[in-house]
């Protein structure tokens, strides 16, 4: 009997990362996860995003769904695991910033030298060091 049917077919490492969480509480991100983590929190032209900027998620612009949010399938599997929550400061973009249990798992990501290199996230590592 499956327990998550849902979740099972959605892919073995996403099925796996949801079940640590539930069963373990013991967050991890997925593959698809830290590749965007990686992607939005890395250097650029000598600026570096801090976690409070959170990761910037659009809105419908037309439709029945006009101004809803339209995050893409990472950070929806964040949101559902309650890794990060949506910030609505009234802009044309929402913010998804992590949460006490995103913080943890992003602390566990930071363990893994491979996942978050020093030389290129080094301001991401001090950042994690300073939060409570």
């Amino acid at each position: 009997m499956d327990l998550f049917p849902s979740v099972l077919r959605c892919g073995k490492a996403v099925a796996s990362a949801f079940l640590d969480t539930v069963m373990n509480n013991d967050p991890e991100f997925t593959p698809k996860e830290r590749e965007l983590i990686r992607r939005e929190f890395m250097l650029r032209l000598s600026s570096a995003r801090s976690l409070h900027d959170g990761i910037l998620v659009r809105r419908w612009a037309t439709g029945p769904n006009k101004g809803k949010p339209k995050p893409p399938a990472a950070v929806q599997s964040m949101l559902d695991r309650g890794l990060v929550a949506l910030d609505d400061d009234g802009s044309h973009w929402l913010k998804a910033v992590f949460t006490t249990t995103g913080i943890v798992a992003l602390r566990r990501m930071a363990e893994d030298k491979r996942a978050l290199p020093p030389g290129e996230y080094q301001h991401l590592l001090d950042e994690l060091a300073t939060l409570p």
